[in-house]
């Protein structure tokens, strides 16, 4: 039954909708800043006349950032990392949560597991003994060193197990039932009742291990080795000089202004992840809501 909207619930539903304009318009101004900014000419963004669209439209600064190799690199760097650590994020996520969504009549020790792993997440080692173990295992300068330490993340553990809880109990007796095991339970009945969470913790992940930098400045000893997020954290902190080589890299470089180049290289950064989300955003919510009412 359609309750008839009064003036009130109307106002309240226009207020709501201009907040949430407004929030999104907060949210969407700075990336169109930035990408104004990385097609603007020299004088433009001089003169402070770069908003919200681009002035004198070029695309030299993209022209130049494609031609830095320790851009390209970065890329690459960044995209093995994603691949990498997002498949054993993904299994080690999966292959924990499933066990620690049992009662404890079936798995007797799971409160003392579940204790352990939610004391590591509030509780970290710190940077000091994280350097130590990663270089006394020889991954220093290695793609290891970014995806191993962090390889399960707690709390995309905690959303998989109550989203698995809450998968009807019956459905899996009945596979138990028909003789299959846990591994075959797993896998042909809760990994594809669970794709909704599986998108949401694999997008986490994804935008987390494309997100971070401070991994690849300690772990790192070459610069050439750095995932995209380190390499931008260098060139956004400061301009290094040091990298043009070329006489026609100063050329070139005398002819741009910094401002655009680092708006081109932020804003190709982060093109991925923009073409990524429209893809998983349909189970975003769900994946996050579902589990989270108990009975």
């Amino acid at each position: 039954m359609v309750q008839p909207q009064t003036l009130g619930s109307r106002l309240i539903t226009a207020s709501i909708y201009s907040a949430l304009a407004l929030m999104a318009a907060l949210c969407i101004m700075p990336i169109l800043n930035v990408l104004a900014v990385s097609f603007s000419s020299n004088t433009a963004i001089d003169a402070g006349k770069v908003s919200m669209w681009p002035v004198d439209f070029t695309t030299t600064a993209y022209n130049y950032v494609a031609q830095k190799k320790e851009f390209l690199a970065s890329i690459l760097v960044s995209l093995k990392r994603v691949a990498l650590g997002t498949v054993i994020n993904m299994v080690l996520t999966l292959f924990t949560a499933y066990p620690l969504s049992k009662e404890v009549p079936q798995f007797r020790l799971r409160t003392w597991y579940a204790w352990i792993f939610v004391f590591t997440m509030l509780f970290a080692g710190g940077l000091v003994p994280s350097y130590l173990l990663v270089k006394e295992l020889g991954l220093m300068d290695t793609l290891w060193a970014l995806v191993l330490p962090g390889a399960v993340p707690v709390f995309n553990v905690i959303l998989l197990l109550n989203f698995i809880r809450a998968l009807p109990k019956e459905l899996l007796e009945a596979g138990f039932i028909d003789g299959a095991g846990h591994v075959q339970i797993l896998w042909r009945v809760v990994a594809p009742l669970s794709l909704p969470a599986l998108a949401t913790v694999g997008l986490f992940t994804i935008v987390g291990h494309w997100n971070e930098w401070f991994g690849g400045l300690i772990y790192m000893n070459d610069p050439i080795r750095y995932p995209l997020a380190s390499y931008l954290q260098t060139v956004v902190v400061r301009l290094d000089l040091t990298q043009i080589r070329s006489a026609d890299e100063w050329k070139l470089f005398a002819e741009l202004n910094d401002r655009a180049v680092r708006a081109a290289q932020i804003f190709l950064g982060a093109l991925p992840i923009f073409c990524v989300y429209p893809f998983l955003q349909r189970y975003f919510m769900s994946g996050i809501v579902m589990g989270s009412v108990k009975e």
